[in-house]
């Protein structure tokens, strides 16, 4: 039985510790450092997980968790929101608002048409709430108007049309700020009407160093509103959903019957506020990368797409007679590769600047090979606003 129980054992265990691990890791973090695909691939620092370590145990479905009770009470407070509630994503934080919002179809969500509720959670909407979605194109080709909205909102008794009860915002939407004054006028327009406005602020954060308004202030006109700590944080997992206390109640049923209810989150918790604290100074550096990549683009003469407002710019490099394709394997070529993906180009915490100067110098040399070769550029080229982009 002894010997058994060893060979049982012995199937058992395992380490996914390699002997050069710490080099690897290393690696992983030069090689994000370089990468421009999302900032959803930034990895904790030891600093973050040492900090971390020093969160309470506790089991968050069966108690409140300490350090996570303390997280979100600090968001609540600086949302200005009654309560908050520690999601594993941002997909999960969106979703399960919309489903505590909801009760019972037919019912519409109006949205931009490139929101993430619309495009990227995997017809969440539909599936778990039963919800249809309007999902609107902006007139200005920026962000949705209070026009736009009007134009779009169903509120007729007509047995043909699902009536709109939420008005999804996205902010930053690819790296744009929606302008808060347009935000205040849908709101008003919005609970005039009783319809509840959601806020997808995963990257509430840009919006606030970069135009220097509070948090709170960001988030007053929505009723609710999911901020991420993984998205331009650094964090390494976690969003945050905030509202009223009653609401915020029933979305932990709803996050317990998702599949999302989450025992020792301390450890998470605690990477969260590290990020609170001590990355979230550090986005001003970020948007400045950002418009250090946009005027060299500029200058060597490819299209600018979408602006770098924050941290992300959207380019095409067409008019230099580049595709993507030969700047991505230009940049994977290189002693120390770039990785690259499609018009959008995010710059987020652990970008190094010399990432930008690089991938800079590759576009700037194969401009000048296309030249020496004969390209022309035609006039009147058309541009694509909605090149291929990665969540």
């Amino acid at each position: 039985m002894a010997a058994s129980l060893s060979a049982v054992i012995d199937q058992v265990k395992f380490d996914l510790i390699s002997k050069t691990q710490a080099a690897e890791n290393a690696a992983k973090r030069k090689e994000i450092a370089r990468t421009f695909i999302s900032d959803t691939i930034t990895v904790p620092t030891e600093e973050m997980y040492s900090y971390a370590a020093h969160a309470s145990l506790g089991d968050d479905v069966y108690s409140i968790e300490p350090s996570t009770a303390a997280l979100e009470a600090h968001m609540a407070k600086i949302t200005g929101k009654e309560a908050a509630l520690f999601m594993p994503s941002g997909t999960a934080s969106n979703q399960i608002a919309l489903r505590t919002h909801l009760k019972q179809p037919p019912y519409t969500i109006l949205c931009d048409h490139r929101s993430h509720i619309n495009k990227y959670e995997t017809g969440g909407a539909a599936f778990h709430s039963g919800a249809a979605l309007t999902a609107v194109i902006p007139s200005n080709g920026h962000h949705l108007t209070l026009a736009d909205v009007k134009d779009n909102i169903i509120t007729r008794t007509d047995v043909h049309f699902a009536p709109t009860e939420i008005v999804a915002l996205e902010n930053t939407l690819n790296g744009t700020i929606f302008p808060q004054d347009e935000i205040v006028a849908i709101s008003r327009f919005a609970h005039s009407l009783e319809i509840k406005m959601h806020l997808d602020g995963a990257r509430i954060w840009h919006v606030a160093v970069e135009t220097g308004t509070s948090i709170k202030e960001l988030c007053d006109p929505f009723d609710t509103a999911s901020l991420c700590f993984s998205k331009g944080l650094g964090a390494p997992v976690g969003s945050c959903l905030v509202g009223p206390k009653d609401f915020i109640a029933k979305a932990r049923w709803f996050r317990k019957l998702f599949g999302g209810g989450m025992r020792q989150i301390g450890i998470l918790s605690g990477c969260a506020a590290y990020a609170l604290t001590k990355n979230f100074p550090q986005l001003p550096r970020v948007h400045a990368l950002a418009k250090k990549a946009e005027a060299g683009l500029e200058e060597i003469g490819a299209s600018i797409l979408s602006r770098a407002e924050t941290c992300m710019v959207l380019y095409d490099p067409s008019p230099l007679g580049v595709t993507y394709d030969e700047i991505a394997q230009r940049g994977s070529a290189l002693p120390e590769p770039l990785f690259l993906g499609g018009s959008r180009l995010v710059i987020h915490l652990q970008t190094e600047d010399a990432a930008v100067d690089d991938f800079l110098a590759i576009v700037r040399q194969l401009a000048k090979e296309k030249r020496i070769a004969g390209f022309i550029k035609p006039e009147g080229q058309f541009m694509d606003v909605y090149a291929k982009r990665i969540v």
